[in-house]
């Protein structure tokens, strides 16, 4: 997803000396162990927010209950959460905090980036370099990094504590009006590994683990930074509606949200039928950015609900709640009857 890759190779025999982005060399590696590079996670809309397949955490080592996470906090990969799940800064207020939770018991380093993203009409978020120039949708992103300023940039949290990361928007009086974006990375930072230095293993030092490679995975999550300026306009809809069946037998809602105007749609999606005790189906911060004019996404229906409000010939209502300009007003609606 979507920063940088945040997996580091290291090979045994020199430490701390990067040899492109992502990468670094480093000692203790007695054999070639090469997987997938991780990335770091987006969680602004859930079509970005995967469990890490496995983590480091101390409280599974020690056996001690895991802390309090703040309210209002999103997680991600790893032992790092942040509050609040999106910084949306306006005319009014040119300067937010961010918080970075360790919910581990152990203390860890971390670092903070800030860097533009760019949204598919999949849902996903990409680097803009990873798509062609020309590319109508990276020529409408609007991106935000260079005005935002941010500090600290790194840090040391003892464990089940929260740091604050101030960020401060510095808009230039003739910029259009709109809505600009970037998104605020927090990556945990492995301990560093003993073993010789690279000038070490050049001058006939041996290592006594021999010679390797390893993948030191970062662990870390994102969320959105927005930046309005001026008057901002959304109109938003509902489209395509159709009921489906997983590979697995899961009963599923799938649909397109069209977006228009210079602001963002961010906002849950909830979906109905007439004598259903609850909603058939519900999924919570889906955004549409400004680059992208429409989104389509995958609903799983509630499986504890009866089989008949999603058959042929139901009637279901879907709602697009806003979370964000508006937060609770109802910014797109559609009625589907399942062929």
């Amino acid at each position: 997803m979507i920063v940088q890759p945040a997996s580091r190779f290291c090979l045994s025999g020199a430490v701390h000396r990067h040899i492109r982005r992502g990468m670094l060399l480093c000692a203790g590696a007695p054999a070639i162990a090469l997987g997938q590079v991780s990335s770091v996670p987006a969680v602004d809309d859930p079509g970005n927010t995967k469990a890490a397949p496995a983590t480091s955490s101390a409280n599974a080592a020690q056996g001690t209950a895991p802390a309090a996470i703040p309210t209002g906090s999103v997680g991600g990969m790893g032992d790092i959460n942040l509050y609040p799940k999106r910084v949306v800064i306006d005319d009014r207020n040119r300067v937010a905090s961010v918080g970075v939770y360790n919910k581990t018991g152990n203390t860890g380093d971390y670092d903070i980036a800030i860097a533009d993203m760019m949204m598919t009409r999949e849902g996903r978020l990409v680097e803009p370099a990873s798509v062609p120039a020309d590319d109508a949708t990276r020529a409408r992103l609007k991106g935000a990094g260079e005005m935002v300023r941010w500090s600290p940039h790194r840090f040391t949290l003892p464990g089940n504590e929260s740091q604050m990361v101030r960020i401060m928007a510095r808009v230039s009086p003739d910029l259009p009006a709109g809505e600009y974006r970037t998104h605020f990375s927090a990556i945990a930072v492995p301990p560093g590994d003993e073993g010789l230095t690279i000038d070490e293993a050049t001058n006939g030092r041996a290592s006594s683990s021999g010679i390797g490679v390893k993948i030191t995975p970062r662990f870390g999550i994102s969320i959105p930074v927005i930046i309005r300026v001026g008057d901002t306009t959304l109109t938003a809809g509902l489209t395509d509606l159709a009921v489906l069946t997983s590979a697995d037998g899961q009963r599923q809602i799938r649909l397109t949200i069209t977006r228009s105007g210079t602001r963002s749609a961010f906002g849950d999606i909830t979906v109905t039928a007439p004598g259903a005790p609850k909603p058939v189906a519900v999924v919570k911060g889906v955004g549409v950015y400004t680059e992208v004019d429409q989104r389509t996404v995958t609903v799983p229906v509630d499986p504890a609900l009866d089989a008949r409000f999603v058959a042929h010939g139901a009637k279901l209502t879907a709602a697009y709640v806003d979370d964000d300009f508006a937060p609770g007003k109802t910014i797109a609606r559609q009625d589907f009857t399942v062929p």
